[in-house]
């Protein structure tokens, strides 16, 4: 039961795999930096009356195939084309070292991140001055490594780093990132000077409140930063009449901005009969408790199934209805990969809209609507065609796109993952005793069944995906033994009886889409699988 290896085994396993990893990013940055060189020339290729209207840039068709190829977010996989794009063009030597395992990411993803703002004539004595000295940082920390190519830059090309710090100021924002535990957490960045502003203001606030504030000052600091962007003081909750800073929580005087904030949740959760989760825009799953508590104050509109009529199918824009209905269902983009929300995504016609004769199709349905980011709902309009990005969408809302490779991709909507009432089969569910217990249950039990039809699907779309490559390197293979006879016998037919498809004209090496794997061959008689033979008569 225990692992007979001594730990000075398992530590040159840990070490080994640590430089077979590196030899794989090295691997994988190389691949895309080629698919980006090979997207950039055909964009460059592509005759276009409005390029400044109509152009997909190579970067952009890259970033696409390499967010759905390794679900990758859009931001996640432009950065990753861009560090390849580095690697191949600006820093080369360290691509080397990479390749060979004499470095790890974590160095070269600094190197890349600290070096970008160095000028390209300079740029590669930085390279080489990198390659001579990264192998010396094996066991150094991430301040130290930082602090290392700081200085090279500052040595080589001091202007980059002035230019740093302008950057860094003009990249300031502020982002919510998604806890698992309720809760969310605040990232951004800030100029030093207004950093100081709020993080003075913040603790003024919170030492407001009177000694008999119950909360830290960790937790009143956080509240704090709630009232300020409601437009109010902080609120002492010592509960006491005569407190002498006791101040109301409510929000700021009538007439000033308010914020709408979608949150999408069962009836039976909102009266307390399912503990069925919840969803809010711009965070994501909630649990049931925080949905009740959000209802004690808000609006209520009911969601259901929108009906249209003949004459909202034939115009272009969707009804408030029908928006708001793709809206939640989807959740998110749709492009594989892609989590922007779907409340500043395009509503999208799968079959193109007919301006000119709309009944002719692409009629304004919900069975042929749904959300793509901008980014996305340009990809899909401006590099599609055989060549391009083709999407089906499927009754229950899945959307079944072909990447230019050929690659398929099934993306189902994901607010009907979280929300069974919104399937077109699904049925009203029966009233029941609340269980706690039964309803955690049902959850798992459901999102278990999901799981294994999802593994099947995916699982047979990798092995189409593996099928069509190998009928392509057979094909290859057979058009290669052709032209092989050809330069032996100079056009005149072979005579062996062993493959008399090498006689035959060459075979197209590009397949279809839908282009499906043969059965595989019947047994022979003696039980045994038979296969073609594909030695070649010379």
């Amino acid at each position: 039961m225990f692992d007979e290896r001594t730990p000075g085994d398992l530590l040159r396993d840990i070490e080994e795999s640590l430089r077979e990893e590196s030899m794989v990013v090295a691997r994988r940055m190389s691949a895309v930096a080629g698919l980006l060189w090979h997207r950039t020339a055909e964009a460059e290729g592509v005759d276009d009356d409005d390029p400044s209207y109509a152009l997909i840039t190579g970067f952009a068709r890259t970033c696409a195939e390499v967010s759905a190829a390794m679900t990758l977010p859009p931001m996640s996989a432009s950065r990753l084309v861009s560090h390849a794009e580095a690697l191949s063009t600006r820093l080369p030597e360290v691509a080397r070292l990479l390749a060979e395992g004499r470095t790890d990411w974590r160095t070269v993803e600094l190197i890349i991140t600290r070096t970008e703002l160095v000028s390209d004539d300079l740029i590669a004595q930085l390279d080489h001055s990198m390659a001579e000295r990264i192998i010396h940082w094996q066991h150094w920390s991430r301040r130290r490594i930082i602090n290392a190519v700081d200085a090279a830059v500052r040595a080589i090309d001091s202007d980059a780093a002035k230019e740093r710090r302008v950057t860094a100021d003009n990249a300031r924002h502020v982002s919510i990132v998604a806890e698992p535990n309720g809760t969310a957490r605040i990232r951004g960045s800030l100029s030093a000077p207004a950093a100081a502003l709020v993080d003075k203001r913040l603790s003024e606030m919170a030492r407001s409140v009177c000694a008999g504030d119950s909360r830290t000052t960790d937790q009143r600091r956080a509240d704090a930063l709630v009232a300020l962007s409601d437009g109010r003081e902080l609120a002492c909750n010592c509960g006491a009449s005569d407190c002498p800073t006791r101040v109301t929580a409510e929000p700021a005087a009538a007439g000033g901005a308010r914020f709408v904030i979608n949150v999408i949740a069962s009836q039976e959760t909102v009266d307390g009969r399912s503990e069925q989760p919840g969803y809010l825009e711009g965070y994501g799953v909630i649990d049931a408790e925080q949905v009740r508590q959000l209802a004690e104050s808000a609006t209520f509109r009911l969601l259901t199934a929108p009906t249209t009529t003949d004459a909202e199918t034939l115009r272009y824009q969707p009804s408030a209805a029908v928006e708001r209905w793709i809206r939640c269902r989807d959740l998110t983009c749709r492009f594989p990969g892609c989590d922007r929300p779907a409340w500043t995504a395009d509503v999208d016609h799968t079959l193109p809209f007919n301006h000119t004769r709309p009944s002719a199709g692409g009629l304004t349905v919900p069975g042929n609507l749904k959300c793509y980011c901008r980014q996305h709902h340009r990809l899909k309009t401006f590099y599609g065609g055989p060549h391009g990005w083709r999407d089906e969408q499927l009754p229950d809302g899945t959307v079944v796109l072909t990447s230019p490779t050929g690659r398929v991709y099934r993306n189902t909507p994901a607010g009907a993952e979280l929300f069974p009432q919104m399937r077109p089969a699904c049925v009203e569910p029966q009233p029941r005793k609340h269980s706690r217990h039964r309803e955690r249950s049902a959850r798992v039990a459901l999102a278990r069944s999901r799981i294994h039809a999802t593994r099947h699907q995916n699982e047979q779309t990798r092995r189409n995906n593996r099928a069509r490559s190998d009928e392509i390197d057979v094909r290859k293979w057979r058009n290669n033994m052709r032209r092989t006879l050809l330069v032996f016998k100079g056009g005149d037919a072979s005579t062996s009886p062993w493959c008399s498809w090498v006689n035959d004209p060459l075979e197209d090496e590009h397949i279809s889409a839908d282009w499906l794997p043969p059965l595989p061959p019947a047994p022979t008689p003696d039980g045994r699988a038979s296969t073609p033979d594909d030695v070649p008569p010379f």
